[in-house]
């Protein structure tokens, strides 16, 4: 069953016990399991929650694009000591957070309507974590991987806090948001991929300690997995093996100070 939001392009499908978020009936945006609706059905959304592995703990957490809202219930759920902002831009999305069992505003969660590039360059406000996965049907909005957004991104970003970037490989511009984010954060990037698709999660801080080492992140995954509600372990297999390949491949990145 599928129903199109009127003048929007968006549909609401219903399959096999799955309800998605749509781009004019074809290009999957969001999906929610019926029976769990807070857990995390597709894998890059699982990949984007690694950034447990580097900061384990936030205190608040930006997320750029609600969709069906699949990453902030699993959050709100699972870290009850964070505050969560959304920043949606299209209004007839946030129209539709009921029928992704979206949680109403409170004094840990809202979602703000509104452009996450502009958000992004006018707040004051710091973010542990910097969550990046809006997308128009045409692919990512351009002003979200641009040079300004990557530098205002890295702003942004607390003290230890984690850029967590999705970018779809099949976009013609891929490469080139991956250079800028690189050039951002001056190399401190490290890029994983989903196994349900094309999409590339990268994760960027400005620390000079990261990537931290192979053995840190183990330690870190042996510690999360209990509760997680998916296998946060598989994530840091993941990112093991890309530490492995980026150290062997890139042995002379730079790893000073943050700024």
């Amino acid at each position: 069953m599928a129903e199109g939001e009127a003048g929007s392009g968006l549909f609401v499908a219903e399959h096999a016990g799955l309800r998605s978020l749509q781009f004019d009936g074809l290009t999957v945006q969001s999906v929610m399991l019926l029976s769990e609706p807070d857990l995390l059905a597709l894998d890059y959304t699982r990949a984007m929650m690694g950034f447990l592995l580097f900061r384990p703990a936030p205190e608040h957490i930006v997320m750029i694009g609600l969709g069906g809202g699949s990453l902030a219930k699993y959050c709100l759920r699972h870290l009850p000591q964070t505050r969560f902002t959304a920043v949606e831009i299209n209004p007839e999305v946030i129209a539709l957070r009921d029928r992704f069992g979206v949680p109403p505003d409170s004094e840990r969660f809202r979602v703000v309507c509104g452009d996450g590039a502009d958000f992004v360059r006018e707040t004051a406000e710091a973010a542990d974590v910097l969550l990046v996965d809006g997308f128009v049907a045409e692919g990512l909005p351009e002003g979200l991987g641009s040079v300004a957004f990557y530098a205002d991104c890295r702003r942004m970003l607390a003290p230890g806090g984690v850029l967590v970037t999705n970018h779809w490989a099949g976009d013609v511009r891929y490469s080139v948001y991956a250079a800028r984010l690189r050039a951002a954060f001056d190399d401190r990037v490290l890029a994983i991929g989903a196994e349900d698709g094309d999409n590339r999660v990268s994760f960027a801080s400005k620390d000079g300690h990261f990537p931290p080492t192979r053995s840190e992140v183990l330690d870190r995954a042996r510690a999360l997995v209990p509760g997680q509600g998916f296998d946060l372990a598989a994530i840091a297999r993941r990112v093991d093996e890309r530490l492995v390949r980026q150290r062997r491949f890139m042995p002379g990145v730079r790893r000073g100070s943050g700024g």
